[in-house]
């Protein structure tokens, strides 16, 4: 659960978290967001310190009567006396802004492992029966030959294939594939993945060698 009344910090918040794979929540009120946490606890709140009506603290005081849900807490009020009391109400982390929205994804991954929660799933899922590719639960609109080079790739995430590789999947659908075809359907798909889940790196070029999937 995001719980922020800067609408745009918010928006790139969850565009971060849908592409580490979770499914955030946006609220720009405290007391909204309270409400929703008494009536399903989220796996984790990045909460901002100044919101209007019922503040971050006010909030984190209030949850702390009822869940130990992992909280962050986010602010612009980077004196220590907040740092300290911010802490002392129950949150679990504390972030000063501006931050990078990378730290806090690799912030919420720790506290999230150390709490023993489940990790996200996996971005990308294939169905081969229907030969389609889902993102974050999103079809790709994709080409025979996308939707063989991704599921090649996707299918031993970490494996870098080269392009000769990749070469050979794509002419199980096409006789006209070539290197340069190659290069142009790793674009079109980055660029269709991106357009579902901005900030998700799905396909990493690596220098001198080719590409591969870490999802």
């Amino acid at each position: 659960m995001i719980v922020e009344d800067e609408p745009e910090l918010a928006l790139l918040v969850a565009d971060y978290a849908r592409a580490a794979g979770y499914a955030p929540q946006v609220f720009g009120d405290g007391a909204e967001a309270l409400a929703a946490i008494r009536d399903e606890a989220p796996a984790l709140v990045v909460l901002d310190l100044m919101l209007p009506g019922l503040d971050g603290l006010a909030l984190c005081r209030a949850v702390r009567e009822f869940s130990e849900v992992p909280v962050v807490m986010v602010t612009a009020r980077v004196e220590e006396i907040d740092r300290l009391l911010g802490l002392d109400v129950g949150a679990d982390d504390y972030l000063c802004k501006p931050f990078s929205p990378r730290e806090l994804m690799a912030r919420i991954k720790a506290i999230l492992r150390r709490a023993g929660a489940t990790a996200p799933a996996r971005a990308l899922a294939i169905d081969e029966a229907a030969r389609r590719i889902h993102v974050h639960g999103r079809q790709l609109d994709l080409t025979p030959s996308e939707f063989a080079i991704l599921a090649a790739l996707a299918r031993r995430p970490g494996q870098v294939f080269s392009r000769a590789q990749l070469l050979d999947v794509a002419r199980a659908d096409s006789l006209e594939a070539t290197d340069r075809a190659v290069d142009s359907h790793i674009k079109n798909l980055r660029r269709k993945i991106e357009a579902i889940a901005p900030g998700l790196e799905a396909i990493r070029s690596i220098y001198g060698l080719g590409y591969r999937c870490d999802l």
